[in-house]
């Protein structure tokens, strides 16, 4: 029986029947191994490789950081400026979600956590002043997705542990297609909010208040230029970026906010080594599996298969994007990452794609699937904050999800949107 069958005979039918997508990718490599007649042993081997990695280290510093920077009253501080900003304008309030998401993806790295600490204060708020329950948090859930594009970002990580690809050029790649979709998403909210009647909040816009509330939110704003100034200035490398932030929200939330305590601390670590220990087995496992599906060819098959039907880049673009659309649909984005960078990468690579370009059209085709069901963890995060039907968030949430569409479309199709900050590093 032909292995690469068994393999993904085995991982299709535990997917179908419920099973948590590390065991049905870990149990496929395993018995393809016992198939082939190898070791099963050289599966440790496998584990250790996938997690004896500097760049790695990165995973849970930053997620600890985004922990205590939550924790300590940096996010409170970033909806607050956020909302001083296009608070006055027609959909101020859902403005605001969308620009507290870009700030708070700059310290935070993660899409639901993004979602999670911007909902919990904006949410609330939106349905107060008139905004539907499904509207405000769809557009909250979608907006969250921007925490996994601009830099710091935890998939960005795993993406160039996995392709062996520098991540501070993937980190500085993600500025500009962020800010696209940011400000994609702030245009549509714009228009939505005047079909639906949502005005602003009556109040002009003052840069005196502007100022007032940069001046008490300093230090919140300030974490980005700690975080990502180090990086861009090569003054320390993401992995050391990581753990500096760490003592930046320590300090800032014991010192300086004093909101901070030690349950706050011990609860941050609680999330970390959930998200750690959950990561990391997803790592090894997809590591296994994609160890069989290079050892028996598949990505060529693919890349033969692909080049058969067209060889308009354009169209090939196209097909790779609304795949890895589809595939968001049911499988978390970390799964995503480290089981089709081994199989996409080699073809876009063959047909002169940047790997670093193919990074950033990846992670952003995964921040998509955060807000797409029947997975869409941010919707789950967002429906639960806004007490309404997945049915109802995922509706409100649609029109987004087309509009960051098209916009990887844009971000795929002119490739200098994304390599032309990498470039400028030596």
């Amino acid at each position: 029986m032909d292995v690469t069958t068994v393999l993904f005979g085995f991982f299709i039918i535990l997917l179908l029947i419920g099973t948590p997508i590390y065991v049905a990718l870990g149990s496929a490599a395993m018995i393809s191994f016992l198939i082939m007649g190898d070791n099963v042993m050289a599966m440790v081997q496998v584990a250790y490789n996938s997690v004896d990695s500097f760049p790695l280290m990165a995973l849970p510093a930053f997620v600890l950081s985004g922990a205590l920077m939550d924790r300590g009253g940096i996010s409170k501080r970033l909806v607050y400026f956020a909302e001083t900003i296009v608070s006055s304008f027609t959909g101020g309030i859902s403005g605001a979600a969308i620009l507290a998401c870009m700030f708070f993806g700059a310290i935070s790295g993660s899409g639901p956590a993004t979602t999670a600490a911007v909902g919990m204060l904006i949410i609330p708020a939106m349905i107060q002043r008139g905004y539907s329950r499904g509207y405000a948090g769809g557009v909250t859930a979608v907006s969250g997705g921007l925490g996994v594009v601009i830099p710091p970002s935890v998939p960005m990580v795993i993406y160039g542990v996995a392709a062996s690809v520098s991540i501070t050029k993937l980190f500085v790649a993600g500025v500009f297609p962020g800010i696209i979709l940011g400000a994609s998403l702030l245009i549509l909210n714009y228009f939505q909010c005047r079909k639906y009647g949502y005005k602003g909040s009556g109040e002009p816009f003052s840069f005196v208040t502007v100022l007032k509330n940069a001046r008490e939110g300093k230090w919140a704003l300030f974490t980005p230029v700690v975080i990502l100034g180090g990086i861009y200035t090569g003054f320390f490398t993401p992995t050391e970026a990581a753990v500096v932030s760490i003592f930046y929200a320590l300090f800032v939330g014991c010192v300086i906010h004093r909101e901070l305590d030690m349950k706050g601390i011990m609860s941050s670590l609680e999330v970390t080594t959930w998200i750690t220990g959950r990561v990391l087995i997803i790592m090894f496992a997809a590591r296994c599996f994609g160890r069989l599906l290079v050892a028996y060819r598949v990505p060529d098959m693919i890349a033969e298969a692909m080049l058969a039907l067209t060889s308009n880049i354009f169209i090939i673009w196209a097909l790779v994007i609304i795949f890895l659309l589809f595939v968001g649909m049911f499988m978390e984005t970390l799964a995503t990452i480290l089981l089709l960078t081994p199989v996409l990468l080699p073809v876009m690579v063959k047909l002169g794609i940047d790997p670093i370009h193919f990074g950033v059209v990846l992670v952003c085709c995964c921040e998509i699937g955060f807000s797409t069901p029947p997975l869409g963890e941010n919707l789950f995060i967002g429906s639960g904050i806004a007490k309404v039907s997945i049915e109802d968030i995922s509706a409100k949430a649609l029109p987004f999800v087309f509009v960051c569409a098209l916009c990887i479309l844009l971000i795929a199709y002119v490739p200098q949107l994304t390599l032309w900050l990498p470039s400028l590093i030596n």
